[in-house]
């Protein structure tokens, strides 16, 4: 019983260091977030930090998998819904989008997209979540094909990886906070190359 309870407790300090995480990167953004900033934040030391995480960006990574792992789940909430594939479509590009330029997830993935090139466990991790959104949108537009909603002989497959592409350029526009680049506009936008990408002939 004395071990279970250590688990649990560990699970539960651990859960809450990451939500403290996410929460200081939407408040101060990602360089202000560092193990010591961290652990005054929650009222540990910094030793502690590192016993969980072991640097920060294995922290980060932490972070990022468990913000998507909540997304992952309204997603496949999504795709079981009963609405219709145009709509289902769009709530998928809404999801994908972030909330505005302090939106802390994506201001991991930017962080965590620089430094994939020297960081092989990084890179894979960051490729297995990639791999999720595209398996779920292929998935979505073949569900679309199927019932006469999409273009017949749409290239699954290559449809859902132009539009992950164009949404990535899009939502980094919006976290950079670029001129005329807010979560409306890229909607708009993310929108209209959609209805062209699956339209029917």
């Amino acid at each position: 019983m004395a071990a279970t309870t250590r688990r649990r407790d560990g699970h539960l300090a651990r859960e809450r260091m990451l939500e403290e995480a996410m929460t200081a990167i939407a408040e101060d953004g990602l360089a202000g977030l560092t193990m010591s900033a961290l652990a005054k934040r929650l009222g540990t030391s910094g030793g502690h930090i590192l016993y969980y995480f072991g640097s920060k960006d294995r922290l980060l990574l932490e972070v990022l998998g468990w913000s998507e792992s909540a997304l992952t789940e309204e997603r496949r909430a999504l795709l079981a819904g009963r609405a219709g594939a145009e709509r289902k479509l769009r709530q998928f590009v809404e999801l994908y989008l972030p909330r505005g330029p302090r939106d802390p997830r994506w201001t991991l993935w930017i962080e965590l997209w620089a430094r994939t090139a020297s960081n092989e466990p990084l890179r894979q991790a960051q490729a297995e979540i990639d791999r999720g959104w595209q398996e779920d949108l292929e998935s979505l537009l073949a569900k679309g094909v199927r019932q006469g909603r999409f273009a017949e002989g749409l290239d699954t497959a290559a449809r859902a990886s132009e539009l992950l592409a164009l949404l990535d350029g899009l939502s980094t526009r919006v976290v950079l906070g670029q001129r005329g680049a807010d979560r409306a506009s890229a909607l708009r936008m993310a929108l209209s190359a959609t209805e062209r990408l699956v339209e029917r002939g």
